[in-house]
């Protein structure tokens, strides 16, 4: 059965940011109706006075790996370890404290799961002992934040059946076949959890999120939707090695799924071709400090005959490109397959591939936070060149349509915190800005993370944000944490901060 049309309803005394004037926005069975001056014209609607507050389009996150987030909340939180030596004292803090650990497997006791090390600025190196050491035989895994490294112990090795050096770490593909597998928890506590997580998100102004996760997605949603999910819409995200699954049951991007209530929609084939800075996988044309020039995990031609082959079953690619020879090798392949899509990520790039990116008519799925969370990894690897690390005012003045998104779990799913680092290039944190001369501005910042929609206009869906302050009058601290009244999405509340609700007369 569809969705159940919204009640007409009127947001009333509204204002759009850097306007002082209100006014009320009329809406009709989920869509955006009329837009009148306050007070014109309510009569027979359910209306919700703001009281001058400031009405936006609903926000996005254009890249998130939902299951993860969900699951990263009710892990052990090692994002603040300095050192391999900080992590394992924070893993040993949790076990002394007699907290519990996560998936029981019925031999040795639950797996130990923490999340969010950066090892790529410590100055000690993780090791399989050093783990083993302060665990005692409880099986652990510590995933880092970028999800391309998995540090485990004897016991944890023993039980996946996976195979590690001295060093006790899984990369790229070995590190996401095990993350895979801790995930595999009962299918009601992952659910209540991406529920809470997409509440948070949508108390945020959030409208809609891309989901990433990586494994066959389309019956993980239509299930959480059938129980009641109903807080964000949702585009899921397809890997190539389902992309012929997805052909043959006609699923193209874009395309609403049947049974999502008007919620889920397929999402793009995401393609991974580099790794990471943290884990020094990203493709490079120039070697790090420690060697080599990271990994191309799917080479030009291949790219480019995938590229076709999504294009011809109805997908927009979406293209992991990290490292600046990853970065040429994705822009080449689009190029030569003569079609459009997005390179997800385009955290380092080199000067004469901008113009490139606007020339192909490309999307830039970004990140922001990871600029400034990245920034000591990025100056200690990639040296002078970080002037085109992370590049969004470069990528922007070349012409590429940039959507900002988190890789929550890798930043938070918070897109202000996002738009702060976007516009500040600061963590607000005594630091001075980094590269602010590839900073974009407020409005661009908005612009880019609600799908290009600048204002709320007539037969748009009702997917709004209404805001406490004006966004592009705050201060910079006060933008970063910007309180949110209300979040709607066609029509209906997902978040109410408050707001009074009065029937029509």
């Amino acid at each position: 059965m569809p969705e159940p049309a919204a009640p007409d309803l009127v947001l009333a005394s509204v204002r759009e940011p850097g306007r002082t004037d209100c006014l009320d926005i009329h809406i009709a069975r989920g869509v955006v109706t009329r837009i009148t001056a306050a007070d014109e014209q309510r009569s027979g609607a359910r209306t919700a006075d703001f009281g001058g507050r400031y009405a936006i389009p609903g926000l996005w996150d254009e890249h998130v790996h939902m299951t993860q987030w969900a699951m990263a909340a009710n892990r052990i939180d090692l994002s603040h370890a300095a050192s391999a030596s900080d992590a394992v004292d924070v893993v040993h803090s949790h076990l002394t404290g007699g907290r519990p650990a996560e998936g029981d497997d019925g031999d040795g006791g639950p797996t130990l799961v923490g999340v969010g090390f950066r090892d790529a600025v410590w100055a000690d190196d993780p090791s399989l002992a050093m783990l083993d050491a302060v665990t005692q035989g409880v099986p652990a895994a510590l995933i880092s934040h970028d999800l391309h490294c998995v540090w485990v112990n004897s016991a944890a090795a023993k039980r996946y059946g996976v195979d590690v050096d001295a060093s006790g770490l899984l990369r790229e593909d070995p590190a996401f076949a095990l993350t895979r597998e801790l995930g595999r928890l009962p299918d009601s506590v992952v659910d209540a959890w991406v529920r809470e997580a997409a509440q948070k998100a949508a108390a945020r102004g959030v409208v809609g999120i891309v989901d990433f996760e990586m494994t066959w997605n389309r019956e993980v949603w239509l299930r959480r939707v059938s129980g009641g999910f109903g807080s964000l819409r949702v585009d899921a995200g397809v890997y190539p090695e389902h992309l012929d699954r997805a052909r043959i049951e006609g699923m193209r991007t874009g395309q609403d799924i049947p049974g999502g209530n008007g919620l889920l929609r397929v999402g793009p084939l995401k393609v991974l071709i580099d790794g990471s800075l943290n884990t020094r996988t990203a493709y490079c044309v120039d070697p790090y400090p420690h060697g080599g020039r990271g990994l191309l995990t799917v080479s030009e031609a291949e790219l480019r005959a995938l590229l076709v082959r999504a294009n011809e079953s109805g997908f927009v690619p979406a293209v992991h490109a990290i490292g600046d020879a990853a970065n040429k090798v994705a822009l080449n392949a689009f190029e030569a397959a003569g079609i459009r899509g997005r390179i997800e990520h385009a955290q380092f790039v080199r000067q004469k591939d901008f113009a490139r990116f606007g020339r192909l008519g490309l999307a830039a799925s970004v990140q922001p936070a990871h600029a400034l969370d990245d920034r000591d990894a990025a100056d200690a690897n990639w040296g002078d060149r970080t002037d085109r690390a992370f590049p969004l005012r470069s990528l922007l003045a070349a012409g590429a349509t940039l959507a900002l998104g988190s890789d929550a779990p890798v930043a938070p799913l918070d897109p202000w915190t996002a738009m702060s680092a976007a516009t500040t290039r600061s963590a607000l944190d005594g630091r001075g800005p980094w590269h602010p001369e590839q900073a974009i501005t407020r409005a661009e910042a908005l612009f880019a993370s609600s799908r290009g929609r600048s204002r709320i206009r007539v037969g748009d869906p009702a997917d709004i944000a209404v805001l406490d302050a004006d966004p592009l009058g705050v201060t910079d601290r006060t933008f970063a944490s910007m309180p949110v009244a209300a979040t709607l999405v066609a029509g209906r509340f997902t978040y109410d901060g408050g707001a009074p609700a009065t029937p029509g007369s």
